[in-house]
């Protein structure tokens, strides 16, 4: 009989030649365990995607509850659904108010594509203006904005007119023009390994795009729900999208995706043609009960308020000549290494002590550091110590 790790290499879809082929039965709060038993710190969250952590008791509930009064109904945008109603009012509530209307999605790449259409539909431009080192998902049109043509380079060609600038470079938002219809740009860029911007720079842009017409998308698909210390990465920059992508902790565990916007721009997608933009799946009713309950959680434990103290203790904890620099804001952080080498010999050493991290698609010699918020200052300091102990290894 074949066991579970070779029917997964025989019959599951891969993505890589050397997959790390670890395998769980269960995770709890910010452990995993294997099929022996050994528990893992999971420091990166699922690329951000557990901001609480694992098998989070409030939201299994809801998405018991919800099961057991039904699963999918309806096409999104036909039927009142109470838990996509309720999850849309409640993420409103917390949003400045010309982010009032909520289209869900499946995931992050959907809530680009959406979003993409959208801006040029409600423009009736053409042009789009990206990032170079931005990551905005794996289908086509979000591929075809990310700035790394080592990504791309296999599946073009790839949608027009799309151009990129230079991430926190002010000379470069002059290509932003009355053709533009949209700039979509990461809050904070996240698999260029953790870059965070200067508010003149993000308040510059926002002028930009108000002086042209175009509108900004800003993508929080990994930094929103308190990742950054805020709830939403742009609060740090006092400036406020045209519209907001989210993904990954948005559904609590469970997959989801959304674009947000103001009712007039989102009515765009209304008529001319009718249904403009649809979805099967998006806003599953499950996901939006765990999507809810896990926002409850995040706000009635005021987790973001906690995050500032832990990016301090992990940033005292890794002091280090091996680590050239740590970079990010709150519990999105990468820590910068002389080369992609090394810093994968240290993850796997981490890895075989019991602790989970990994690279960068788009700066693999930094290591990624996004543990749920929930992680304890004592977990941090143990995850620590197995970091440390695995750089003066190799050092």
């Amino acid at each position: 009989m074949l066991t579970l790790r070779q029917l997964f290499l025989a019959n599951n879809a891969q993505t890589t030649n050397f997959p790390l082929l670890l395998e769980f039965e269960r995770a709890e709060g910010i452990y995993m365990y294997d099929n022996e038993g050994k528990p893992y710190i999971d420091l990166i969250s699922g690329i951000g995607v557990s901001n609480l952590g694992h098998s989070n008791p409030y939201v299994i509930n809801a998405i018991k509850e919800q099961v057991d009064k039904y699963m999918h109904l309806m096409v999104y945008g036909e039927y009142v659904q109470s838990p996509q109603v309720r999850f849309a009012e409640k993420l409103v509530s917390i949003l400045p108010d010309n982010l009032q209307s909520v289209y869900f999605t499946n995931s992050g790449a959907e809530a680009v594509e959406g979003a993409l259409k959208l801006a040029k539909r409600f423009t009736g431009r053409a042009n789009i203006i990206a990032c170079h080192n931005s990551y905005h998902g794996s289908t086509h049109g979000a591929l075809s904005v990310m700035g790394n043509e080592e990504f791309k380079q296999a599946y073009r060609p790839l949608l027009p007119g799309v151009r990129f600038i230079n991430f926190n470079n002010t000379d470069d938002l002059s290509l932003i023009d009355e053709q533009t219809a949209c700039v979509i740009i990461e809050t904070v860029q996240g698999e260029a390994g953790i870059r965070v911007p200067d508010i003149a720079y993000m308040q510059a842009l926002r002028k930009r795009c108000n002086e042209t017409g175009t509108l900004l998308i800003l993508d929080e698909i990994q930094a929103a729900f308190g990742r950054t210390g805020k709830l939403f990465a742009f609060e740090h920059f006092g400036i406020v999208p045209d519209i907001l992508l989210l993904a990954k902790a948005l559904g609590g565990g469970m997959p989801i995706g959304a674009f947000i916007s103001s009712n007039a721009i989102m009515s765009a997608l209304k008529e001319n043609p009718i249904l403009g933009h649809i979805t099967t799946f998006g806003g599953h009713p499950v996901c939006c009960a765990a999507g809810l309950a896990a926002l409850e959680v995040l706000l009635d434990e005021k987790l973001c308020e906690q995050v500032a103290a832990k990016e301090a203790l992990i940033r005292a904890s890794l002091i280090h000549p091996t680590i050239k620099e740590i970079r990010g804001k709150g519990l999105m952080l990468a820590l910068e290494l002389e080369s992609f080498d090394l810093n994968k010999k240290i993850i796997d050493r981490c890895i075989e002590n019991g602790v989970i991290t990994d690279w960068f698609l788009h700066c693999s010699n930094a290591m990624r550091l996004a543990p749920p918020l929930i992680i304890t200052l004592d977990e941090i300091k143990k995850a620590c110590e197995i970091i440390s102990e695995a750089v003066d290894y190799y050092s």
